[in-house]
């Protein structure tokens, strides 16, 4: 093994060494008795029930990810790399399609392998805990779903890439830059109602109180709102949530029906106020530009080590190209995207607050997010005191404890 080589070997065991020092960690903190602030809505058995349930999802998270890294080396230290190259030019279809099957090939292989780890955790995990829902119909249709639109989709921005690389040289990373972040703007615009329509059921608010003080918070706040979704996420699961997406006229503001039949309006008013917020304070434009900027950096780096002989000679890869340099630098590429993943979490935790404290303002009050939020987290059986460490880790939220002093602390509206 060379250089490039033991460079990969160490970044990859290295972040899965961080990452599960994060669990045990956090797996040390499920003790103890409820923040005092919670027994008015979490009793001694759903509080044992909610460290069980995050007991055992990190135990299984330890062992996914110990069976990927496993599937990883144990492909490489076998010359898989080098030997599905083989197979993808057997086809001779040239190096588009050589690329499209090399690439497509290692997703749904690697799905395929992992299908017991999630079959594991839809059926077994998340039904112990009374969460799941979801049918083996369901489940299955997901899946095919998936799958299709991965070819269609990441067929065709995979394909793009490789043309970009195979004709326009020193600036291929440009082109491939602007077509990515392009195409994933055409695809955030039209998923509200093109494709996320394809795994659930969205249908308008029905009048009612609800509805009446969600159109009364949007004219206050001048949001420009024409509808509210309720999402059938009890298909799945009997989590709640709600969440923001799109942009333009094709923005979606959609709510979980087990979140209505969970919430009071001034509860679900709040939340959406939190949504508004997130729109008011610039977060998903804030999201966007960041994330395009990342992908811009990627692909420059790309640029550089796509061809670089000693990394495809650390995998046994005799002929260098584009398609088995792509998977190579993903490789080569895991410490720089763990460190920008930890900046993004961290600005993600920033905006909940901010979206949080907007939410006070608009419901001149921070009781009814308050109330809000501390029955999501018991509906979710979440986490209340997680291990510092694997918050900066994982939590795209603060952890509800810390949301609730938050606001309990802001200035008053």
């Amino acid at each position: 093994m060379n250089l490039w080589g033991w460079i990969v070997l160490t970044s990859l065991v290295a972040v899965f060494a961080l990452k599960r020092a994060a669990d045990l960690l956090n797996l040390s903190c499920l003790k103890g008795d409820p923040p005092e602030e919670f027994k008015d809505v979490l009793d001694g058995e759903t509080h044992a029930k909610a460290l069980a349930y995050e007991r055992a999802r990190l135990v299984y998270s330890m062992a996914a990810a110990s069976y990927d890294l496993l599937l990883v080396l144990g492909f490489w230290f076998f010359g898989g790399f080098a030997a599905w190259d083989v197979v993808a030019r057997s086809f001779h279809g040239g190096a588009i399609v050589t690329g499209l099957i090399y690439v497509g090939g290692f997703f749904y292989a690697h799905d395929l392998v992992t299908l017991p780890f999630q079959i594991y955790s839809t059926f077994v995990l998340e039904a112990r805990f009374g969460f799941n829902r979801t049918t083996v119909k369901t489940f299955l249709l997901d899946k095919a779903k998936m799958w299709l639109l991965a070819a269609l989709l990441g067929g065709l921005i995979l394909a793009a890439i490789f043309a970009f690389f195979g004709w326009a040289a020193r600036s291929a990373w440009l082109w491939a830059w602007g077509a990515t972040v392009s195409f994933g703007l055409i695809v955030e615009f039209v998923a509200p109602t093109w494709i996320m329509p394809l795994f659930n059921k969205f249908t308008p608010l029905p009048d009612g109180d609800l509805r009446t003080s969600i159109f009364d918070l949007a004219a206050r706040t001048s949001f420009p709102l024409t509808n509210v979704f309720v999402m059938d996420g009890s298909k799945r699961s009997s989590k709640s949530n709600a969440f923001f997406t799109g942009f333009g006229r094709n923005k979606r503001i959609a709510l979980f029906d087990t979140l209505i039949r969970q919430h009071t309006v001034p509860e679900l008013t709040a939340v959406m106020a939190h949504e508004i917020g997130h729109y008011k304070k610039k977060h998903i434009l804030v999201g966007t530009v960041l994330s395009a900027l990342q992908q811009g950096v990627m692909f420059f780096l790309l640029s550089l080590f796509v061809k670089e002989p000693a990394l495809f000679a650390a995998f046994g890869v005799a002929v260098p190209s584009v398609h088995v340099g792509l998977v190579l630098f993903g490789l080569l590429y895991t410490p720089a995207s763990f460190v920008l993943d930890l900046g993004m979490t961290a600005l993600s935790r920033r905006h909940e607050y901010q979206a949080d404290r907007y939410a006070t303002e608009a419901m001149k009050g921070a009781a009814p997010m308050i109330a809000a939020l501390k029955k999501l987290s018991v509906t979710n059986l979440s986490q209340l005191t997680p291990h510092p460490f694997y918050v900066a880790l994982h939590y795209t939220h603060p952890p509800v404890p810390a949301r609730l002093a938050a606001l309990r602390n802001a200035p008053p509206a």
